[in-house]
């Protein structure tokens, strides 16, 4: 059965309320999924290896208890849970060959998916703003950035984050679901709902507009403004090396804020500009999987305390006093 002919409702039938959905994965043919399930199943394997031995590294080595790591460590968690999301139901399905998902199985994967993903919007402006501090005001970085003040940004990024995800949750349970209930992706999104709703979506996708902007828009100009007040000061410093090092520390974060934000404005902010495709895989994967093995790459590919600590951990010597 084709894609176009499950997406079309069968004629003369009542459309009653969706109870399950069919997600049809990455591929269709039975050869690729066993290649797609190995992949994706060594992806995951990787991606919460590299997460927990970051975490691990974090929590064992005495020079990575700085606000800086902290904020990373967090990284890491919402990395784990951001493909733990995702990518075991998928592998299981791949495993059973069954593609249903029930409704409330599927909106309960779109809210944790979005409470994850807004964490990691206000998680990076955070990051973002120590740099800024330990930059430009070093002299009053430890007051600034003290434990309490690490611990009221996290806490106040989850409470965002949650009020994000509750609210696209129950607006999107406000939408009737009549027929068809195939979703061509890997996991329940917003998009792909939108286009399967029988009632109208204009309010949705104006309030998935709206919110989108204050959850990504302001952090990202935060980010912004944040290195702007980073790259003055670093240009006022007058030895290169002084300079290298304090570019250094701030690469790999603008990196993996680039590939954030990259990806998420291309799968959210263009809605009803084009019809769904296999595209929007591409950037489901890029969101779930990819983004999450590279982090922990990026964060210790240049930096040798990261390193060093792995190692530690790896071989199980304690850390140096």
């Amino acid at each position: 059965i084709s894609f176009q002919k499950l997406m079309e409702p069968e004629v003369g039938v009542n459309r009653t309320s969706v109870t399950e959905f069919i997600l049809l994965g990455l591929v269709e043919t039975e050869q690729l999924q066993s290649v797609v399930f190995v992949i994706f199943l060594l992806a995951y394997l990787v991606t919460v290896g590299g997460n927990l031995s970051i975490l691990a590294a974090i929590l064992v080595e005495p020079k990575l208890h700085t606000p800086m790591y902290f904020f990373l460590g967090n990284l890491s968690m919402l990395d784990f849970g951001c493909i733990t999301v995702t990518i075991p139901s998928m592998l299981a399905r791949l495993l059973s060959h069954k593609r249903t998902v029930p409704y409330g199985a599927c909106l309960a994967q779109l809210f944790f998916f979005h409470l994850l993903a807004g964490m990691d919007c206000f998680l990076l402006t955070a990051m973002a703003y120590d740099r800024f501090l330990a930059i430009c005001r070093p002299l009053t970085y430890s007051t600034q950035m003290s434990q309490t003040v690490q611990r009221i940004l996290v806490a106040v990024s989850w409470a965002l984050a949650f009020t994000n995800a509750l609210t696209h949750t129950v607006a999107i349970s406000t939408l009737n679901f009549c027929g068809p209930n195939v979703i061509n992706h890997f996991y329940c999104d917003l998009p792909q709902l939108f286009q399967l709703s029988c009632s109208s979506t204009q309010l949705n996708e104006w309030l998935l507009f709206a919110v989108g902007f204050i959850m990504a828009g302001t952090p990202l100009a935060l980010i912004i403004t944040s290195y702007a007040h980073v790259a003055a000061a670093v240009l006022r410093i007058r030895s290169a090396e002084g300079r290298k090092k304090a570019f250094s520390t701030c690469g790999s974060h603008l990196t993996v804020v680039a590939i954030f934000y990259g990806s998420g404005i291309f799968n959210y902010m263009r809605l009803g500009s084009a019809k769904l495709s296999d595209k929007d895989k591409a950037v489901g994967i890029f969101n779930t999987v990819i983004n999450p093995m590279l982090n922990p790459i990026i964060y210790s590919l240049r930096n040798p305390d990261v390193q060093g600590a792995l190692w530690r951990v790896l071989l199980g010597r304690r850390p140096l006093a």
